[in-house]
């Protein structure tokens, strides 16, 4: 694996088929999911790390975000990544950049309506990595489940040639899902944090069963939730898949999500739903079933 830091860089040594996997660092095994589900698919995996300041609002943990670049290389050499692309700011803002991406009702509820400004941010950058690396595939995690309607509705509109290709969310054992921020919180936090899943997990049940009404399902979810006063949960909602429009029920493809506060650390998780004539099918994401990366380090 070699390390880059610039688009010119990443593009002299990228060859055949490119499977982008985009993340911030601080890499879990969720990332990890996306490097090997483009190793199998691709010629050369390029990740990119890079902390994008234009999606972080005042409110937000920029400062706190977690950054260890030296364990990061080593964790996506071991899961198969070939290029490393870790642009300065610099690189992907040379300037104080006057275009903006904006995708309107896509970003109106749910993480769009908490962080303004966030998305705009996320599809600037998004928008440079496909435009600037040209990968043939490119990897988002399904716990973005609204990052990944607008990355998708970003590339048909612009008609960037690739494939967006969602990854299963992954979960630890007890079904926390995996992310970044989960190191900041504390014993009781954790312990209140897997409330999110518990509740999604229940509503998907419901959904096996044979249960269609949205407000049913958002109902189930806050009945967990509210068993902890630790959590202050900011939404409860069902959507479109493809526009992330709020839904009253199960009529097409949708995710089931669901952000919180805990202390100072934001978590945010879904359950996705593709839904036939006749059945529905649940992506609750995997279980990890050995150690995470997290507990190794």
């Amino acid at each position: 694996m070699i390390t880059v830091l610039s688009f010119n860089e990443v593009r002299a040594t990228s060859a055949g088929r490119i499977g982008l996997a985009p993340t911030m660092g601080a890499l879990h095994d969720g990332h990890l999911a996306l490097f090997r589900a483009a190793r199998s698919g691709s010629d050369t995996v390029v990740a990119s790390i890079f902390v994008n300041p234009k999606q972080f609002g005042p409110d937000d943990d920029l400062d706190r975000y977690p950054r260890d670049l030296e364990r990061d290389q080593t964790l996506a050499e071991s899961a198969g990544v070939d290029v490393l692309f870790v642009p300065p700011v610099g690189e992907m803002y040379p300037a104080s950049p006057r275009t903006q991406v904006s995708l309107g009702g896509l970003t109106e509820h749910f993480e769009g309506a908490r962080r303004p400004g966030h998305f705009e941010g996320v599809a600037l950058v998004v928008a440079k990595l496909l435009i600037g690396i040209r990968p043939t595939r490119a990897y988002f995690g399904r716990k973005d489940a609204q990052q990944l309607s607008v990355v998708q509705q970003l590339s048909d509109d612009l008609s960037i040639p690739v494939e967006i290709v969602p990854v299963s969310t992954v979960r630890e054992p007890d079904g926390l899902a995996l992310s970044s921020r989960n190191q900041f919180l504390s014993g009781d936090e954790r312990a209140a944090a897997v409330a999110l899943s518990r509740g999604l997990f229940a509503a998907a049940s419901e959904v096996e069963g044979g249960e269609r009404d949205g407000a049913r399902l958002e109902q189930l979810v806050k009945q967990e939730l509210a068993g902890h006063s630790s959590l202050q949960v900011e939404y409860v909602g069902l959507a479109d898949s493809a526009t992330a429009s709020t839904l009253a029920g199960l009529t097409t493809d949708t995710f089931l999500a669901v952000a919180a506060r805990i202390g100072k650390t934001r978590l945010i998780d879904n359950v996705a739903f593709s839904v036939g004539d006749d059945s529905v099918i649940v992506d609750r994401g995997e279980l990890l079933t050995g150690p995470s990366v997290l507990e190794e380090a």
